[in-house]
């Protein structure tokens, strides 16, 4: 069994940082890819950064310039700076993991969430 545990929402004034962290925990062989996903009232999920194992990075337009994610592969832990926040960034944010539990076995993990609240 593998979890993720995101921490570091809040509420914050537009034009101010936060710094999300996810760690994976459990029976894991090692993670690929791990990437950040939000949902804002009334919306889809809209996926918002990956980065692979080695480090190759890929954002959605709108946070382009603003996000960075980052990863410490030897803590399973992926992290993602905040910067330059908008109001309409305000969302719960996921952590999304792909997890080799076996050498064989792949599996799709998701965290729980955590509120990021931007007021103008």
């Amino acid at each position: 069994q593998v979890q993720l545990v995101e921490s570091g929402g809040g509420l914050v004034q537009a034009g101010g940082s936060l710094r999300l962290s996810c760690a994976a925990s459990g029976t894991i062989f090692y993670t690929n890819v791990m990437a950040w996903y939000r949902q804002a009232p009334g919306k889809q999920r809209e996926f918002v950064a990956k980065i692979t194992r080695g480090g190759t990075t890929n954002y959605a337009e709108s946070v382009k310039g603003r996000f960075t994610i980052s990863r410490d592969n030897a803590l399973n832990t992926v992290y993602l700076q905040m910067n330059s926040l908008k109001p309409e960034d305000t969302a719960v944010y996921y952590c999304n993991a792909d997890v080799l539990i076996t050498p064989l076995t792949t599996r799709d993990y998701w965290g729980q969430g955590t509120q990021v609240t931007v007021s103008s």
